[in-house]
């Protein structure tokens, strides 16, 4: 760890002013997303670098680190690290921390929200009222969500957050995992295609990078049910976007309910025409409750690796 008597952080995205302001109290901070020319400025100030913070989404690249030769830490504000490159970190020993265990519950209750609203036609529901329509004939008809069976891919903290809820409306709870999880009392189905042929809805809750990219593909979607519904809440590139662009025209699915996507914020037309379709803007983790925790956990990391103490939240 660095020892330099000036403790310096280089902020890749904007973060809470909350945070914002803890950050530049206890250490110098410099923020590369207000820079016109990035590569000047780091040409500059690259070398007094120590500690990196970002947004899972946005990570740092390879590109920013090399020219950051005295960096140590990024401190992550989220739980994917599919935009890090991990193994060039560990090639510089540069140490990883996320806000794991903060940003379970509001992921789960969107999850849920976003089922809910898909199956229950929330959002057509509501502009049949604020349109006249109901005024003049009967909404349609929508799809219960008790006692379904909901697959959930992948079966960690917010998966299993997920399968709790779910096991509120008396849904049957399946899942797939690396393998199967000792204690969990749901029924394992040993691969993806599997998982998705058996549910009514199919919710993504595993983790992104190089080897799930467009896992749920044409085959896994032409594997479900065609009343079926997908909900993703992990990471648009776990999903080929076309293929489920294609799979909703065609009705080989019933929906799809997308808090992300693979190239966001653009979002591509052809979903947004759909109807049976709920669009969120990346907001799982977007309560204030669970914004300020992550914010505090961000702090702790960062006030560890100074401080040359043990990383609360480290992972690679």
């Amino acid at each position: 760890m660095n020892t330099q008597t000036t403790q310096t952080v280089l902020l890749i995205a904007p973060v809470l002013d909350s945070l914002l302001d803890k950050l530049s109290t206890a250490f110098t901070v410099y923020r590369l997303y207000e820079q016109p020319d990035a590569d000047a400025f780091l040409q500059e100030v690259g070398s007094t670098i120590q500690a990196v913070v970002t947004r899972g989404d946005i990570g740092v690249s390879n590109h920013v680190l090399q020219a950051l030769p005295q960096v140590g830490l990024i401190a992550l504000f989220g739980v994917g690290t599919d935009a890090v490159d991990l193994d060039y970190t560990r090639s510089r020993n540069i140490a990883v921390t996320i806000t794991s265990g903060v940003l379970t519950q509001g992921v789960a209750d969107l999850a849920m929200g976003l089922l809910l609203a898909g199956a229950r036609q929330l959002c057509q529901g509501d502009r049949f009222v604020r349109e006249g329509r109901w005024l003049n004939t009967a909404p349609a008809l929508a799809t219960q969500v008790s006692s379904k069976r909901i697959g959930i891919f992948g079966m960690g903290n917010i998966g299993q957050a997920i399968a709790r809820r779910a096991s509120g409306f008396d849904m049957e709870i399946l899942y797939n995992d690396r393998q199967k999880i000792a204690g969990l009392d749901y029924q394992w189905c040993a691969d993806l295609h599997t998982l998705a042929r058996e549910s009514d809805f199919l919710v993504i809750a595993a983790s992104a990078g190089a080897e799930n990219q467009k896992l749920i593909d044409a085959t896994v979607l032409s594997a479900m049910p065609k009343h079926a519904w997908l909900i993703n809440i992990a990471r648009g590139s776990l999903v080929d976007e076309s293929a489920l662009i294609s799979a909703l025209q065609k009705g080989v699915i019933g929906g799809a309910a997308l808090d992300v996507y693979e190239d966001e914020p653009n979002v591509p037309a052809a979903l947004i025409a759909l109807d049976n379709v709920v669009l969120q803007p990346h907001v799982a983790s977007a309560t204030h409750e669970t914004r300020q925790k992550m914010s505090d956990v961000v702090y702790a990391n960062v006030e560890a690796y100074f401080a040359q103490a043990p990383l609360p939240n480290i992972i690679a």
